[in-house]
This record gives C-alpha cells, structure tokens and sequence, in this order.
C-alpha cells in the first residue's frame, strides 16, 4: 500500500485526470485504496467519491418523502419542531416543504428558499447560537455563552441535520465557518493557528511565545481567566493548572492547552450537540476525507470569482508594484487556474471563499474593509507564500520565472493548511 499510495503522489494530477474520465476506479480495482487514503484526490474526485461513498449507505431502500408545514413568521422554530422530531432513517427522505397560505407545489424552489432561510436564521443573535469571527465579520463559531438560551444543545443537534440534510441533497448554503469549526466537523484538532480568527490579538502573544525565550518575561500559570456574564473564574488547562508556571520548557504544552481550551473545549457541548445531529445523517468516516477548505466548498459551494476584480482591487508593498513581474506572472497564474483552485487561494489569503456581494472592494479583515495585499517576502526563493488572514495578505518571495511561481503557490494552496504563516 505505501509503495502504492508513493506512487500516486508522484503522478498525482494524472491520477486524478484519469479518474475524472473513469470514477468506478476509486472504488474497484487498485485504487480503492483511494477510500483510506483520500489526500491524493483533488476536490471534485473527492466529492464524487463521497456521493458514491453516500448512495452505498443509503441502500437501494424507499425513503418517505419528509413533508414540512411550516408558518412563515416561524420557519426556523416550525422546522426545529419537525426536523428534531424524525428518527435518523427519515432524514433520507425527499424533503417537501410548505409554507402555510401559499399555494404552490415544491419542485424545488420552496425546498432551496427553505435551506437559504435557514441558513440565515441560525445565526440569529436572539438564539444566541454562534458569534461572528473577530477576523472577518462573515464567518461563524459557536457562542461558548449559547447556554442563555435554554435549548441550545437541541438547537445544535437540529442545525446539524440541517447542514448535514444540504450536504446529503447537494444544497448549497450561505453560510460560512471558522476554521476551527470545520476542523471539529471533521474531527481534526485545532492548534494555535485557528486562534486568529476567534482572537488575533491574543494569537499573536502565543506566537511571540513560542518565538522568544520567555524566562523572567512571562508571569502566567496552566490555568485561564474567564468572565461568565460579570462573574469571574479561573479554569484549570490541567490538574492543578493555577499551581504550574509556564516556563522556557514547558510554554507548548501551555500553547496547545490554552488553544484547545478557547477553541474546543469552551464548547465541547455545543459541539458535541451538533455533530449528534450532524452524524444522524452523515458518518464521520465519509466527510472525513475532505481537509477544512474542502468541507467549506462542499456546503457552501465554489465561489463566483471575477478575477479582474480581484486585480483590480489589490494592493501592493514590500517592493512591489502592480508592474512587477512577480505581480504580474501571479494574476496570470490566477487566471490559468481551476475553479476549485482559485476558491482554495482565496480561503487561503482570506480565511474564506466567501467573495462580498460588492467585490473585492468590500473585503473584510481585522480593521474593517481592508482589500488584498500582495508583499513580497524577502525570504529564499525556495520558501512557499504564507498568507495573513487577519489583513487579506499574501507574501509572496521574489520567484525568478513564471512557472516556479505558479507550482510554489498551487503547492501552498493545496498541501499547507498548517503550515503557512497566519499573523
């Protein structure tokens, strides 16, 4: 197997074209393989994959047709009510959704209209369910103080078979997740670096930690400070936390706990909530095969992107210029890219793919409207672009052809989702 899967690293991009010709290889034959080991397969072989991966689990059964009646001026808590109410095995069905006085039969148009409300409503700060990312404004996490509202454990089981119930019908939704979010959709743990979306300030302290020697510099213990609606508490990171100093020696573990703490654990059970919902219908083994980019595309859809917008409306420092010829062969390697390729580096620049309806004019980071920078990295040649989300930032290195530009940032784009700057 590992000679095997060496081997279709090596010749990835045919691999991949001869499977878009012949998909039944992904699931017979030598390459069903492909089914453990996934990495090698490029989005849309991927997501192929996952509908076959689906239509097996589903079986060749009779699924009844999930009828809705639902009032208007209360869709979202009519559909809670019917939608909790179903047994797992009925979520499979064909949805049917009416609204009550109004006529019309649903071929479609109402069952869309449906997952657009919804994927409005949910975040509605009267549930109190998600807040949005410090970063961007557009993007969501859970709402650790979500406890306000008295069922929000049952509204997260029922927000998950939504999203998992548009996944299932190829719905795409409107909505758009922090990194972190869609790390605990696939079971993946967070590090440091999705800090920057929930807090970049305090992102950026953990990074000058585990840069600089913090011996007689830093005065804190494995334990946290937090206001619960005006009441202070500290929570221990591990058994007797508030007794541990951090040290020179032991500043990861703190790094990775203090994380963890912030981004996981502060809602494990609004997480755990929704992924109860989620796996009603959808095994964690299938969405598993996608990374964090992949599974924003898959809900949400590949983006609308107007290249000569984003050209248009990008900034440039460090050196360059939009004449320089860095600049240049990188618009140029923009536009020779794949659809799901350009939608990966935006998520990486960004943090997202989500493109503002006014443009790239109306870009959003950390301070407001803040449009796409390009700077040069003064690094070696031989380094990958990083990206900084928080300010819609690329660095890129001075690259000294046309085609070493192009592979280094389709490299980025498609294998680091750790391993890039996020400053």
């Amino acid at each position: 197997v590992e000679r095997l899967l060496a081997f279709m690293e090596r010749h990835r991009r045919l691999l991949n074209e001869v499977i878009r010709k012949m998909p039944s290889l992904m699931v017979e034959g030598p390459f069903a393989a492909l089914t453990v080991y996934p990495r090698v397969l490029d989005f849309d072989n991927k997501r192929t994959l996952f509908r076959v991966m689906l239509k097996r689990f589903d079986g060749n059964h009779h699924h009844e047709t999930v009828r809705l009646n639902l009032r208007r001026s209360l869709v979202f808590e009519d559909s809670y009510n019917q939608i909790i109410a179903l047994r797992p095995p009925e979520l499979r069905g064909r949805l049917n959704v009416r609204f009550q006085g109004e006529e019309g039969v649903d071929a479609g148009g109402v069952n869309r209209e449906w997952f657009h409300i919804l994927a409005r409503e949910m975040f509605n700060p009267n549930y109190a369910l998600f807040k949005t990312s410090a970063v961007d404004k557009v993007t969501y996490q859970p709402n650790s103080k979500s406890y306000i509202n008295s069922i929000h454990l049952s509204y997260f089981r029922f927000i998950g078979r939504v999203l998992a119930k548009a996944i299932h019908a190829g719905k795409m939704l409107d909505c758009y997740f922090t990194r972190a979010f869609y790390k605990h959709i696939l079971g993946v743990p967070v590090t440091y670096l999705d800090m920057e979306a929930s807090d970049p300030e305090y992102f950026k302290s953990l990074k000058w930690m585990l840069e600089n020697d913090i011996t007689d510099v830093i005065d804190e213990t494995f334990s946290l400070e937090v206001d619960d609606f005006g009441v202070p508490k500290t929570i221990d990171l591990k058994e007797g936390g508030r007794s541990v100093a951090v040290t020179e020696e032991n500043k990861k573990e703190y790094v990775q706990l203090v994380s963890e703490m912030r981004l996981t654990n502060s809602v494990r059970k609004q997480i755990d909530a929704f992924l109860s919902g989620f796996h009603d219908l959808i095994p964690a083994s299938f969405i598993s095969i996608f990374d964090e980019q992949e599974l924003e595309l898959l809900l949400s859809g590949l983006p609308d992107i107007d290249v000569d917008d984003w050209k248009a409306n990008a900034e440039y420092a460090g050196g360059y210029t939009a004449n320089s010829p860095q600049a240049v062969w990188f618009w140029r390697a923009v536009r020779s890219f794949q659809p799901e390729e350009r939608a990966k580096l935006l998520q990486f620049c960004t943090g997202t793919s989500k493109v503002p309806l006014q443009g790239f004019a109306a870009l959003e980071g950390v301070n407001g409207v803040q449009k796409f920078s390009l700077h040069r990295d003064f690094g070696s040649v031989k380094r990958l672009p990083s990206a900084h989300t928080c300010f819609n930032q690329l660095d890129l290195p001075q690259y000294e052809s046309y085609e070493q530009l192009r592979s280094q940032v389709l490299k980025a784009v498609n294998e680091c989702t750790e391993g890039f700057s996020l400053v």
